[in-house]
């Protein structure tokens, strides 16, 4: 399909588009980060909203393979027509952080598969697939908690967390501090188990900004809730 027009936009067009706001310092920064593109995401964003929601132009874009134009693939994306096999195929495809976190969380959070994805990529063997399954178990942690196993979940984290791929330890940490966050009854443990595996400890953390290690996320979060 690539090189088709869908509403006199060629992915040709966008594709030189992109190229023209290729910045070396912006690629530089975002390689640091594993990201292999250098398009400001701003910049990208206002791409996105000139285009407006086009399904068929998105899906040409992500078929190219091109990080940037899979960014704007999923900004100009209809998340809820997907099924479900499309997702599972596309997440599979997206190595690169920036993809598989908008992908995971711009499009698959509003998909009608998301619960059933959540439970298959849950324990799937490639840490990267597995990672969406953690990231969509923790939004349900924090928005939806009925039928969740929290004890389980925190048995898991603390048995496979400390030496978990990065991605996947991330993932599951960001689980960790969000049971210790919202749900009281569990937070003592949450907190203990972080203080005991470590993880992210001594992440570089910005001024002002709060620290990924779990008991310093969770408890600065709580605080902050109780002062409002």
């Amino acid at each position: 399909m690539a090189g088709t027009t869908v509403a006199g936009t060629t992915v040709a067009a966008v594709m030189a588009e992109l190229a023209e706001l290729e910045d070396p310092k912006a690629r530089a920064v975002n390689a640091r980060h594993g990201d292999d593109h250098g398009v400001n995401l701003s910049k990208l964003r206002a791409s996105a909203k000139r285009l407006g929601t086009q399904q068929e132009l998105a899906l040409d874009l992500w078929a190219t393979g091109d990080t940037a134009a899979r960014l704007l693939a999923i900004l100009i994306c209809r998340p809820k027509i997907f099924e479900g096999d499309e997702l599972d195929g596309m997440l599979r495809q997206a190595r690169i952080p920036k993809v598989h976190d908008w992908l995971v969380n711009y499009l698959v959070k509003k998909n009608p598969h998301a619960e059933e994805l959540r439970l298959a990529w849950f324990a799937d063997p490639d840490p990267v697939v597995a990672s969406a399954g953690w990231a969509l178990t923790t939004e349900r942690v924090a928005k939806s908690p009925d039928g969740l196993d929290l004890p389980g979940l925190l048995d898991i984290i603390e048995a496979e967390m400390r030496d978990a791929p990065d991605r996947l330890q991330w993932a599951m940490n960001h689980c960790l501090a969000q049971i210790g966050i919202e749900h009281p009854q569990h937070r003592e443990r949450a907190i203990d188990i972080g203080e005991r595996l470590q993880v992210l400890k001594d992440y570089p953390t910005p001024p002002n900004c709060t620290s990924p290690f779990a008991p310093i996320w969770i408890t600065e979060m709580v605080n902050r809730q109780q002062a409002t």
